[in-house]
């Protein structure tokens, strides 16, 4: 799924419905094996920053709805992650320097993460300092298993 994100300092969601995969009542649950982003303009390619400034886009993945970036510690946040970028040419480029071990991204879980709820929440932000909207593209590593349907409305209600 891709969000854009803009180039405002507002916060962007966008919902993923997870109701093909996801059915606590009859015990299927998504266990997420991998989160891989990509930050793009809205064509795919790489976006330039305005001269001499820095930039950041973030992005969460939550099984809440959220009205702004959150603390990773949020119990409702799956995965996150942050690019900070830097350009120290006069004129809007490509960004000298860009960055994203500040955060978590991308995030590989050792046994999976598992997803009760039916639908999750991608959202996120970017600085005014790039020179047009950004776009944050996720991609899940997913597989579906079933649970006792107890366990598995149990999990769908700890992560509303």
């Amino acid at each position: 799924t891709t969000k854009d994100v803009g180039n405002t300092n507002t916060y962007h969601e966008k919902e993923i419905d997870l109701g093909a995969f996801v059915d606590p009542l009859g015990a299927s649950v998504l266990r997420i094996h991998s989160v891989s982003i990509v930050y793009s303009d809205n064509e795919g390619t790489s976006t330039t920053l305005a001269g001499n400034e820095v930039g950041a886009i973030q992005w969460q993945l939550s099984t809440q709805t959220q009205t702004g970036i959150v603390l990773a510690s949020d119990r409702s946040i799956v995965s996150s992650g942050r690019l900070l970028a830097f350009n120290d040419q006069g004129s809007a480029k490509l960004p000298s320097w860009t960055g994203d071990s500040v955060d978590l991204s991308p995030q590989q879980f050792k046994n999976g993460y598992l997803i009760g709820a039916d639908t999750l929440y991608f959202g996120g932000s970017a600085t005014t300092t790039w020179t047009g909207d950004q776009y944050v593209t996720i991609v899940l590593e997913c597989s579906t298993e079933k649970l006792s349907k107890e366990a598995a409305v149990a999990l769908a209600l700890s992560q509303q």
